[in-house]
């Protein structure tokens, strides 16, 4: 397994960062000004996007991998690569998801812990209804993991 970092023609990502941000205006908003990470296995698996949220926070903003290849360690792989990537820069790494089981228990088997809750954040800000195995998403939950 391979991670490069991609400093340009992050776009070229899109299909796969609409994975795990299904809406294009959401992903504008942290695209060019994150770090994108790819991950290469016989072709390219995952992608990690990372922003620097304040001094020494950073935040995963969205982390994909393309479906058949879930589950077989790309993504887990790729988060455990980016915490040592951001170790001496970074004191807290934050990641907000839907408040839904199969995502949490994934952030944390990787170490993260809960932090907080965002109500209504994707009613209130995705222009549609967005659901995960037919359930509606409506809170951003947020988890933390302390690098120092």
């Amino acid at each position: 397994m391979e991670v490069v970092q991609v400093f340009s023609d992050k776009k070229q990502f899109l299909e796969l960062l609409l994975l795990a941000d299904e809406q294009e205006s959401m992903i504008d908003r942290y695209l060019e000004a994150g770090d994108l990470f790819a991950l290469y296995d016989e072709g390219l698996r995952s992608v990690c996007v990372v922003a620097r949220v304040d001094d020494r926070i950073y935040e995963i903003k969205n982390i994909a991998t393309y479906e058949e290849f879930q589950g077989k360690g790309y993504g887990k792989f790729l988060v455990r690569f980016v915490l040592e990537h951001y170790r001496d820069v970074c004191d807290i790494m934050l990641v907000g998801t839907g408040d839904f089981p199969v995502t949490t228990k994934f952030y944390e088997k990787c170490g993260f812990t809960y932090s907080h809750k965002i109500k209504n954040f994707f009613v209130d800000n995705y222009d549609h209804p967005m659901f995960e195995e037919g359930i509606q998403l409506i809170d951003m939950v947020y988890f933390k993991k302390e690098l120092k």
